[in-house]
């Protein structure tokens, strides 16, 4: 299968990406809130099949120390397929003059991302906006 990929959030539909992310499943967020932190994020990816939106990452960076690499998803028709791998691996080739790429994962997904080559942190530290869902969820302890 051939896909495109983009790496420019030009052209963009906000609303189908909003979708994407409740298909894949990573949330229910606000298309306009998808467009702010797209439009911040200094690396995306975006992969279509013809003209529908079925892949997605992105990657917070300075330019030099850090880069963050987050909110990977997958249209359930396409997962299983390869293609989070290959998005992870394009952002880590984005990322890679960078002295460390941190990743945040769903909980459950850790396996899939130490075959990538990362490893969990043993002080890694968080605030969330609601933080007994994010205990409830499994993302902090």
């Amino acid at each position: 299968m051939s896909f495109l990929w983009l790496n420019s959030e030009e052209t963009i539909n906000w609303q189908e990406l909003a979708y994407l992310y409740k298909a894949a499943p990573l949330g229910d967020k606000a298309p306009e809130d998808l467009r702010t932190v797209f439009s911040n994020s200094m690396f995306k990816c975006f992969v279509f099949d013809k003209e529908q939106l079925i892949g997605i990452g992105r990657a917070l960076a300075d330019g030099l120390d850090a880069s963050y690499i987050c909110d990977i998803a997958i249209h359930p028709d396409y997962q299983n397929q390869g293609l989070g791998k290959a998005i992870v691996n394009k952002l880590v080739e984005y990322s890679s003059k960078h002295k460390k790429i941190l990743l945040y994962a769903v909980p459950g997904k850790e396996g899939f991302y130490q075959k990538l080559g990362f490893h969990k942190m043993n002080t890694a530290m968080a605030i969330f906006e609601n933080q007994q869902q994010a205990f409830e969820k499994g993302f902090i302890s």
